[in-house]
C-alpha cells in the first residue's frame, strides 16, 4: 500500500515537472491573450445613446468600463504631477479662487491700447467674451483676466507675431505673475521644430491653446482648444451636415485624405507613408508636394505622379462622400480638417501621436473619432471595416452632436473654455461627463439650477424619469385698472377648476398696488401675488413661488376653459422639453426684403407658440434669465410683443424641435394692446379700451389698426435682432396639431374625454 502511494507520488510530480519544462510557454502565452482579452473589456468605450440604438456591446464590457481603478495615460499623468511635481501649477496652488467669491465668475478683457492692432480671429475671441453673461467692465469684481495682446501667433516668421510680450505684460498692474489669467494661443513655435514655445513667461497663468501635446498640457489647469481658421464665424455657425436623428445613406468611400505631404521636417513621417493606404476604389489618400517655395529641390520620384492624382478629386467632395476621414498631424499636432470632419459627419481617425484632444477634460472622444497611433498606418483600413454599422451610425450622430454644441463658432469655443474654468471652481456643483457629452449638451444645462438629471426636462425618456403631475398658473396682470377684471376673475376659476392645478401665481406688473386679498376670488388652490416691476422680460424670472415643473404661462385676457387646460397639459407630460399651447404664429423668409417675416394669419405651418396661454418646462425661466445675455434681455424690454418670440427661440435653439400646438375650442385673437404696460403705457401701445394717443378720438378703428401695424413691425423688428444675435434662425416650423382622441368625431359624446372642447 505504502509503495502504491510512493508511485502516484512520483507520477503527479513528474506530471508537473513536465508541464513547467515543455508547456511554460503555451502557458505564458494564455495569460498574454486573456489579459489582452481583459484590457479590451476594459477600454471598451462608454455609450449612452441606448435610447436610440441598440447596445452593440456585451454587458460585461458595459459594467467593466466604469471601474474606476482603470485611469487614462492622461490621468495617471496627473496624479503623477500632483505627488511629484510641486512647482507645477493646479487650479489649487496657482489660482486665487478668493477673486471668484463675492461677485461670482466675472471676467475682463484689459482694454485696447493705441497702436496695438489685434488679428480678426483675436478679435473674434474678444467680441466673444465681451458678449458673454460673465462679461464685466470692472476688474475689481473679476475673478479672470483675458489680456488684449494678441497671443494666439507665436510664430516669429509669421506677421502677426507681436514682440516684447514680456515687456508689456510686466507694466500691466493686474498681471500679478498671470494669476487668474487666461492666455488663448493657435500657433506656437516655428520652422524646423515647432515647439510649444511662446517666446513668453506666461508665469501662473492657465493657456487655451491648440496643438496641445500631452507632455506640456497641465491637466486641471491648461485647457485643449481646436486649431480653427480665421473665417470660423463668430456666432452661429453653419449646421452639421448630417440631420439629427437621421440614417446617412452609404457613402461611397470608407476612408479619404486629401492634404499636403511634407517631403521633410517634422510631421513628414506620417504623410509621406499616407500613400501606402490607397487603393483607388473605396479608400483615397491624394497628398501633393506643391506648397512653401521651395519644393522642387527636395521633391522626390513620388511627387509628379501625386501631385497629377491629387488634381482628380474634389476635398469637398470627398468629405461628403466618405464614412471615415484621416486627420495625421502637421507640422504641428492639430489641423483645420478636424473640425471640417465633424462637421461633415465624417468621422475622424486621428494620426497625431501625443495630441492632447480639444475640450478632452470633458468631452468623450472615444464616441465620436478614432484614435490611431502613427506607427500603426497601415492597420488602419483593417480596424475601420471592422467596426460595426450600427457602431458607425452613432459616432456620425455624435459627430453632429459635437460640432452644434461646441465647434460651429467662436462663441461657442470661447464659452465652452469659461464654462469648463467656472466647473472647476465649484467641482460639487459641475457638470458632469454625462450632460457634456449627451443633448443639449453642457453649455445649456445650468449646474446652478440643479445637479439632478431628473429636474431638467431633456433626460426624462434616456434616463426613466417623469415630470411632475401638478403645474403651476403663472398670470401676469398688466391692466391699468385698479380692479380686477372679469376676464382674469373667469380665467383663474377656470384654471383652478383643473385637477392639475398646484397653485396660481398672479405676477403683478403694475405702479399701483394689487387689489387686497378679499377682493381675490375664492380658489381650491393657493394663490399668492408676486410685485413685479413692470419689465416684460420679468414673466421668465425664476421666481421661488414656482416649485412644479410645468408651468402654465397666462395673459389676464386669455379665455381658456378646464378641458382645455387639462387636456394641454397632459400633452406636455409627453413632450416636456417643448412649448405646447394655443395660438400660434409663425415665421418666413421675406426674399423681397431679405429678412425674416412674422405673421398672425392662419396657416398650416407654425413656429411659435404665444406665451398668453402655453405650457412650458420650468427650467425655461433660468436659462432665459442666466444663460442669455443682460443685452437680449434689454431688448425684450424695449420692444412690445417681444419676450414670447425670444422664448420660443430660445427652447428651439436648445431643442432643435418646434412648438406643439393643442385644440382651442376658441379661435385667439391677439389683442393690440394685450402686452400693455402700466402707467405711462411704455410699450408703446394704448390701454385696453383706450385710443391710440397719436390717433384722432374719432377713429378709433383706424388708430386699433395703426397700433397693429405697429405691433406687427415690432415684432419683425424682434425677429431679425434675434436671429442676427444667434448667428442664425432657430426657430422651426411644424404642422402638428393634437387633437383628443375622438375629436369632432361622429360618435356619443358618452365616449369622448373632453366633449366640451368642441362646443363652440
Amino acid at each position: 500500500m505504502q509503495t502504491r502511494k510512493k508511485y502516484i507520488f512520483l507520477t503527479f510530480l513528474a506530471s508537473w515537472l513536465l508541464l513547467f519544462f515543455f508547456g511554460r510557454d503555451q502557458l505564458r502565452r494564455f495569460a498574454f491573450f486573456s489579459g489582452r482579452k481583459a484590457e479590451a473589456r476594459r477600454n471598451w468605450p462608454r455609450w449612452t445613446d441606448r435610447s436610440l440604438l441598440k447596445s452593440f456591446a456585451d454587458p460585461e464590457e458595459l459594467q467593466r468600463d466604469g471601474d474606476p481603478a482603470l485611469l487614462s495615460p492622461r490621468e495617471r499623468r496627473a496624479a503623477w504631477l500632483s505627488f511629484h511635481r510641486s512647482s507645477g501649477c493646479r487650479m489649487e496652488t496657482c489660482f486665487d479662487f478668493s477673486r471668484c467669491e463675492r461677485h461670482g465668475f466675472k471676467v475682463f478683457t484689459y482694454p485696447q491700447e493705441r497702436g496695438q492692432p489685434v488679428s480678426e480671429t483675436y478679435g473674434k475671441i474678444l467680441s466673444s467674451i465681451e458678449r458673454s453673461r460673465y462679461h464685466t467692465p470692472n476688474p475689481e469684481e473679476a475673478c479672470l483676466f483675458i489680456l488684449s495682446i494678441d497671443t494666439l501667433d507665436r510664430d516669429h516668421l509669421s506677421g502677426q507675431y507681436v514682440r516684447d510680450v514680456d515687456e508689456k505684460i510686466r507694466g500691466f498692474p493686474l498681471w500679478n505673475g498671470g494669476r487668474n489669467h487666461l492666455i488663448f494661443n493657435l500657433y506656437s513655435g516655428t520652422w524646423p521644430s515647432y515647439t510649444g514655445e511662446l517666446g513668453f513667461d506666461i508665469g501662473q497663468a492657465m493657456l487655451a491653446k491648440a496643438s496641445f501635446d500631452t507632455q506640456s498640457f497641465r491637466p486641471g489647469f491648461d485647457i485643449s482648444i481646436p486649431l480653427f481658421s480665421k473665417d470660423h464665424p463668430q456666432r452661429g455657425g453653419d449646421r452639421g451636415w448630417l440631420y439629427q436623428d437621421s440614417v446617412p445613406p452609404k457613402k461611397k468611400y470608407l476612408l479619404v485624405f486629401k492634404g499636403k505631404r511634407y517631403l521633410t521636417g517634422i510631421g513628414s513621417g506620417t504623410r509621406n507613408a499616407l500613400h501606402h493606404i490607397h487603393n483607388g476604389k473605396d479608400i483615397i489618400s491624394l497628398t501633393t508636394c506643391k506648397h512653401g517655395k521651395d519644393w522642387e529641390k527636395h521633391k522626390d520620384t513620388r511627387c509628379d505622379k501625386d501631385n497629377v492624382d491629387y488634381e482628380k478629386f474634389d476635398y469637398q467632395e470627398l468629405l461628403h462622400n466618405s464614412t471615415f476621414c484621416i486627420v495625421p498631424r502637421g507640422r504641428r499636432l492639430g489641423s483645420f480638417r478636424f473640425l471640417e470632419a465633424l462637421q461633415a459627419a465624417c468621422i475622424p481617425v486621428l494620426l497625431s501621436d501625443g495630441w492632447e484632444l480639444p475640450f478632452a477634460e470633458v468631452i468623450d472622444w472615444g464616441r465620436a473619432a478614432v484614435v490611431g497611433s502613427e506607427r500603426l498606418l497601415l492597420q488602419i483600413p483593417s480596424a475601420v471595416r471592422c467596426i460595426h454599422p450600427e457602431r458607425v451610425l452613432a459616432f456620425q450622430q455624435q459627430t453632429q452632436f459635437l460640432w452644434d454644441a461646441y465647434f460651429s463658432s467662436v462663441d461657442k469655443i470661447v464659452h465652452t473654455t469659461l464654462e469648463i474654468i467656472k466647473d472647476r471652481l465649484s467641482p460639487h456643483r459641475s457638470r458632469s461627463r454625462f450632460l457634456w457629452n449627451a443633448l443639449p449638451g453642457g453649455l445649456l444645462v445650468l449646474p446652478d439650477f440643479s445637479t439632478h438629471l431628473g429636474d431638467f426636462p431633456f433626460y426624462y425618456l434616456q434616463q426613466g424619469y417623469s415630470p411632475s403631475e401638478k403645474f403651476t398658473a403663472f398670470i401676469r396682470v398688466a391692466s391699468q385698472a385698479g380692479s380686477l377684471s372679469q376676464p382674469i376673475l373667469r380665467l383663474i376659476q377656470a384654471v383652478s377648476g383643473s385637477q392639475y392645478c398646484a397653485q396660481i401665481v398672479v405676477l403683478w406688473s403694475c405702479e399701483k398696488p394689487p387689489p387686497p386679498s378679499g377682493k381675490w376670488p375664492q380658489s381650491a388652490v393657493p394663490l399668492t401675488i408676486i410685485q413685479g416691476s413692470g419689465k416684460l422680460s420679468e414673466r421668465f424670472f425664476p421666481f421661488e413661488a414656482i416649485q412644479t415643473d410645468a408651468v402654465l404661462s397666462l395673459d389676464e385676457d386669455t379665455s381658456l376653459s378646464t378641458s382645455e387646460v387639462d387636456f394641454a397639459f397632459l400633452v406636455w407630460r409627453s413632450f416636456p422639453e417643448r412649448i405646447v399651447g394655443f395660438p400660434t404664429q409663425s415665421h418666413f423668409w421675406d426674399a423681397e426684403q431679405g429678412r425674416w417675416g412674422y405673421t398672425s394669419k392662419g396657416t398650416n405651418e407654425i413656429s411659435i407658440v404665444l406665451t398668453a396661454a402655453a405650457f412650458y418646462h420650468r427650467y425655461y425661466h433660468s436659462l432665459f434669465t442666466e444663460y442669455l445675455p443682460a443685452g437680449l434681455r434689454e431688448l425684450v424690454d424695449g420692444l412690445a410683443a417681444c419676450e414670447d418670440i425670444l422664448m420660443n427661440v430660445l427652447v428651439a435653439a436648445v431643442t432643435k424641435l418646434p412648438p406643439i400646438k393643442v385644440t382651442q375650442r376658441k379661435q385667439h385673437k391677439e389683442g393690440v394692446a394685450q402686452q400693455a404696460e402700466c402707467g405711462d403705457g411704455a410699450a408703446g401701445t394704448p390701454p385696453p379700451g383706450q385710443p391710440s394717443p397719436s390717433a384722432p378720438h374719432s377713429a378709433p378703428a383706424r388708430a386699433k389698426g395703426t397700433a397693429g401695424s405697429r405691433r406687427l413691425s415690432q415684432r419683425q423688428d424682434c425677429l431679425n435682432q434675434l436671429a442676427n444675435w444667434f448667428g442664425s434662425m432657430p426657430l422651426v416650423s411644424s404642422q402638428l396639431r393634437l387633437d383628443p382622441v375622438l375629436f369632432k368625431d361622429q360618435v356619443s359624446v358618452l365616449r369622448k374625454k373632453y366633449p366640451s372642447l368642441e362646443k363652440p
